[in-house]
């Protein structure tokens, strides 16, 4: 069980303490048990099935994020999370158990859904709040064998991350990387303006006064990708 003050850090790090988020620090301490430690550049791979709050813990605690290339996100909308250890290809798929989240809570989810609507009084984010954290420690003091199920699979590892050059878009002038620039017309342009020109509206080039003085970019500098 991941230690209180790391715990804490985690919800730090998200900026609150909830279900999701507990369940992806129990998923991360399959991963650093079952691949390896805290992932220092690209050694350690996770392949998420979801965008929720869980991803912020795998990102924290074992060091596969979205700026350093090896956390890859696959939008299937599911808690799965793949772990693999480069050094030997040795991957584990760790899927989330139904019930994971414990049973339904019909004061809670009332309770939720009065927060959305912004008719919830200071006393019931108070109380939605506390049902979060009481159901957070719930999570972090289960079996794991009782929240996720955890079994190795062979997968392809995916390319590591390289360094590529920027090509000024011919419409906006934003600095894009040459792996992602688009030819329309004869003109290299950024996806968002080669979509916009492929739907026959005109891009809206940028003003020279806005970048004009100390914020002109003369140069533009290489970006990270796959």
């Amino acid at each position: 069980m991941t230690e209180h003050e790391t715990v804490t850090k985690v919800a730090e790090f998200h900026g609150h303490m909830c279900p999701g988020l507990a369940l992806g620090i129990r998923a991360a301490e399959i991963a650093l048990a079952e691949i390896g430690p805290h992932s220092s550049d690209e050694e350690v791979v996770a392949i998420v099935e979801t965008d929720m709050c869980g991803v912020d813990a795998v990102q924290y605690l074992t060091g596969c994020t979205y700026g350093k290339g090896n956390l890859v996100h696959r939008d299937h909308g599911k808690n799965v999370f793949t772990f693999l250890r480069r050094s030997d290809d040795r991957a584990v798929r760790v899927s989330m158990r139904p019930g994971a989240f414990g049973p339904d809570d019909p004061e809670r989810e009332e309770l939720r859904a009065k927060i959305r609507a912004g008719a919830a009084s200071g006393e019931e984010r108070a109380r939605f709040w506390q049902m979060q954290r009481e159901r957070s420690e719930d999570v972090l003091a289960a079996p794991l064998a009782q929240l996720y199920e955890v079994r190795e699979v062979a997968i392809q590892p995916p390319p590591t991350a390289r360094i590529h050059a920027s090509v000024e878009c011919a419409f906006c002038g934003e600095p894009t990387m040459e792996t992602r620039v688009r030819r329309l017309h004869g003109q290299q342009l950024c996806l968002p303006c080669f979509e916009q020109g492929l739907a026959g509206r005109s891009p809206v080039p940028l003003t020279t006064a806005a970048f004009s003085g100390d914020n002109a970019t003369s140069a533009a500098p290489p970006q990270r990708g796959p």
